[in-house]
């Protein structure tokens, strides 16, 4: 195997041999975007290796869900995106011989060992910008390609498509064509996972500075090879596949254009002041659907209208990324742009449809599509009044965190969303992190917090602070440098804020 990240090869081999030596495999997966692409990953390539397997969700990999997983009666069961942080209590069933491990995550491990366990952060590779949890998935499933073949009843040609239709069912294929334009290479190799990898790393907020790094890249480059992944420089603007053309301004609020973003009018005055062919039978046309030239002549008005009214140089910068395109999918749907398929997996998971989620990226574009996309119309209009609440409501201002608490009026699985978006609002600092609230049940209270990558380099490390903080009022908690999350007893929020104050006062002293 020559795999994408030499570093991993060993690891991900001697993980690869134990699934392919079980006799059925239990694959248990977070549920955000970076959850649901690890599973669809490994899900396809255990697929192809000819491995029996049942795929279950857990929004949070407590203890009660490690114990039910355990009194499965599977001997062997796979976790990707989550499992490393709860390797301690993993472990505990794992030495009573209730269960084997096979751990593929990108999340800060526990003090505890285990033989089958593949995470960068073992292997000096940041886990929160370099390599995701779907990326830990696909060089696993890189890896199994190769030890698995031959081995066991696995097709020539990669095997067929699986559709998963509840969050918790016995694995089975529907026997459906799988468009074969990758070539039988890459579907034998399974390089052409990559783009469900480049999704979830998108979608974990691994593209710094508008485009992936380290081992994502390499991803990446094994993705453009395999002819499932485009990439090229374009506006860094979100919706660029879907949105008409004065809504894909307006919203474009990343980098501040005054009189455009913000402003549906001034959206629509500077775009009918462009000598373009903007509209098509009377609709609004989509930048997907623009020609080279047209993009051309969009962008360098907008940083001639940015310069104009004084946008800073580093701001106008921003304006430009790499973008992502999933090449097989059809121009001008959510799937074709890697940042609009992620927000589409999110709407799925935070509403407990991961079934929906993970139908889509294992290719059923019909019914759970159309689902999928009624979920993120939801989505946008929970996330919309919950950025509202909060920015009209204010937060609490502290030495070095600010936080609120939205109670039942925001839903715990998206307050830590809505706390990212709502940073930089009116009164919403962006030189702090922002620590968010939200009843999970009568008893437990969720927490979430976001920062900013430019805090990150100054120090700060959320999965620290979620991790400390909790469990020092019996809680627990974690996630990455810039976003973690973690569940406390209810009625101990304010001390969690001093503690976590404490925290982040001394990572960025």
């Amino acid at each position: 195997m020559t795999g994408p990240v030499p570093e991993l090869e060993d690891r991900a081999i001697a993980c690869a041999k134990r699934l392919c030596a079980a006799d059925r495999v239990l694959l248990a997966s977070h549920i955000d975007a970076d959850g649901l692409t690890s599973a669809a990953i490994a899900a396809q390539a255990l697929e192809r290796a000819g491995i029996p397997f049942e795929t279950v969700f857990e929004k949070q990999l407590d203890e009660d869900a490690i114990s039910a997983i355990a009194d499965t009666d599977y001997d062997t069961v796979l976790f990707t995106d989550f499992g490393s942080g709860q390797l301690d209590v993993i472990g505990e069933y794992e030495d009573a011989g209730d269960l084997t491990p096979v751990i593929a995550d990108h999340h800060q491990p526990a003090d505890r060992e285990t033989d089958y366990h593949l995470n960068p952060l073992l292997f000096g590779i940041n886990g929160a910008s370099e390599l995701s949890g779907a990326g830990a998935s696909y060089v696993l499933a890189r890896a199994l390609a190769d030890v698995c073949s031959g081995s066991r009843a696995a097709a020539a040609d990669g095997g067929e498509r699986v559709d998963e239709s509840r969050s918790s069912s016995e694995h089975r294929s529907d026997g459906g064509a799988v468009a074969e334009s990758t070539g039988p290479t890459a579907r034998a190799d399974n390089r052409d996972l990559a783009a469900l990898a480049v999704v979830g790393a998108v979608g974990d907020m691994q593209a710094a500075g508008g485009e992936l790094h380290g081992a994502n890249a390499e991803i990446v480059a094994e993705g453009v090879e395999a002819g499932v992944i485009e990439t090229g420089k374009d506006l860094a603007l979100y919706g660029k596949q879907t949105r008409p053309l004065p809504k894909l301004l307006e919203y474009a609020t990343d980098v501040h254009i005054p009189g455009i973003s913000n402003d549906a009018n001034g959206a629509l005055r500077f775009l009918d002041e462009l000598d373009l062919e903007l509209k098509r039978d009377g609709e609004w046309r989509r930048w997907a659907g623009l020609t080279s030239e047209e993009k051309q002549t969009v962008a360098s008005a907008l940083v001639r209208r940015a310069v104009s009214r004084g946008v800073p140089a580093t701001k106008i910068d921003g304006l430009v990324s790499t973008a992502y395109v999933l090449s097989e999918e059809s121009v001008g749907t959510e799937l074709r742009d890697a940042s609009e398929f992620s927000t589409l997996l999110n709407a799925t998971a935070r509403y407990e449809r991961a079934d929906v989620g993970l139908s889509v990226c294992l290719g059923d574009r019909g019914g759970a599509l159309e689902r999928a996309r009624q979920l993120l119309r939801e989505h946008r209009r929970n996330l919309s009044n919950g950025i509202d609440l909060v920015t009209r409501e204010g937060v609490t201002q502290e030495d070095h965190v600010q936080w609120f608490h939205a109670g039942d009026r925001i839903r715990e699985t998206i307050v830590g969303i809505v706390a990212g978006m709502a940073m930089g609002n009116a009164g919403i600092s962006r030189s702090k992190p922002i620590v968010a609230f939200a009843d999970k049940n009568d008893e437990e209270v969720k927490v979430s917090a976001r920062g900013t990558h430019s805090l990150v380099r100054k120090g700060l490390d959320l999965s620290i602070v979620m991790g400390d903080a909790s469990r020092a009022i019996g809680g627990d908690g974690g996630g990455h440098d810039v976003a973690a999350g973690a569940t406390v007893p209810k009625g101990n929020e304010e001390a969690f804020v001093e503690r976590a104050d404490e925290i982040v006062g001394e990572q960025l002293s």
